[in-house]
C-alpha cells in the first residue's frame, strides 16, 4: 500500500498520468451500451450476459444483455450491449 502512495505522489509531482505510472486501468463508459477498458491483463470470463476482465488491481465485472467484445488488443478492449452493472473487485481483499 505504501508503494502505491509513493507512485501516486510521483505521478502528481511529475505531472504524469496515474494510469502510466501506476499501471491503473482506464474505464470509459458511454451511456449504458458501450465500455472501453485500457490497461487490462486478460479476459477471464465471457458470455453474452457477463464479462470479467483481470486488471493489475483486481477484476472488472460487467453484467448485462447481448454483451459482445467488439475488439481487443494487448492494451484496450471495447464491450457493447445493454450494460446493467459495472463492478470493480479488489484483488487484494476478496469478499
Amino acid at each position: 500500500m505504501e508503494r502505491e502512495q509513493i507512485r501516486e505522489r510521483l505521478a502528481s509531482a511529475a505531472s504524469m498520468p496515474k494510469d502510466v505510472v501506476m499501471g491503473a486501468s482506464v474505464v470509459t463508459l458511454l451511456g449504458d451500451f458501450e465500455v472501453c477498458i485500457e490497461n487490462y491483463r486478460g479476459i477471464t470470463e465471457y458470455t453474452d450476459s457477463l464479462v470479467r476482465v483481470q486488471t493489475k488491481g483486481g477484476q472488472i465485472r460487467l453484467t448485462g444483455r447481448g454483451l459482445q467484445i467488439e475488439y481487443y488488443t494487448n492494451d484496450e478492449m471495447k464491450v457493447t450491449g445493454k450494460i446493467r452493472t459495472l463492478e470493480f473487485i479488489d484483488g487484494r481483499n476478496r469478499e
